[in-house]
């Protein structure tokens, strides 16, 4: 009889560990459940209507991923629950890089201008030129130069002026870059290029100028 009670306390013990260690798993279930789910109503969502509140939606949604994520080791069989967690955080990057088209601040003139002499988000307010070296010098003078040229009939005089700006700050570049391996063919085609560029902007800003003394007058 004593064996008994003493086998039952035994079997008593372990269905309680068994219960704790299933209310335990199921937890974890639980909260990568939310986890996903917590992806999903931010993905329905329009971006526009998140603008306000980015930051907490991140903050909220890095301590649901970093418990889901601690949450898998609760969980005895979980290529189900890791595979749920992985298709979320996809979802959500794809989202993230949608809000960041959204929360990018909007692209003044000036920096469209910018974009167009040298490429896309290469010089921005600190007007480094630290990417322009010996290699890629020519191909950026090019661009330079044959952007103006193809515009040259719808810039400002103000638009001139950056332009007027650009060149010098790539031509102050050009004597630094001189002296790290600037090949003399290389130097030869730019000399070219700027030959070309100094009465193309004398001429054309002087032209806008003057339509804009016109416009005034009128």
């Amino acid at each position: 009889m004593k064996n008994i009670q003493i086998l039952s306390g035994i079997a008593l013990i372990a269905l309680g560990f068994t219960s704790c260690k299933d209310e335990k798993q199921e937890n974890a279930k639980k909260t990568i459940d939310s986890y996903v789910a917590y992806v999903d109503s931010v993905k329905n969502v329009k971006a526009d209507d998140l603008k306000a509140d980015w930051k907490d939606v991140e903050a909220e949604y890095d301590r649901r991923a970093e418990n889901a994520q601690m949450a898998l080791a609760d969980i005895k069989d979980n290529a189900a629950e890791t595979e749920k967690i992985n298709e979320s955080k996809i979802k959500y990057e794809e989202f993230k890089n949608e809000m960041a088209v959204v929360l990018a601040p909007p692209v003044t003139p000036k920096q469209k201008l910018r974009n167009a002499l040298f490429g896309e988000g290469k010089i921005g307010d600190d007007m480094s030129f630290s990417w322009v070296n010996a290699q890629n010098i020519h191909s950026v003078y090019q661009q330079f130069v044959h952007t103006v040229e193809n515009n040259k009939d719808s810039y400002s005089r103000e638009d001139w002026d950056e332009i007027k700006l650009m060149y010098e700050a790539l031509d102050s570049r050009k004597n630094t870059v001189e002296k790290e391996g600037l090949t003399s063919e290389d130097n030869r085609k730019i000399a070219g290029l700027k030959l070309k560029f100094a009465p193309m902007y004398t001429l054309n800003r002087m032209g806008a100028k003057s339509e804009e003394n016109k416009a005034a007058k009128k």
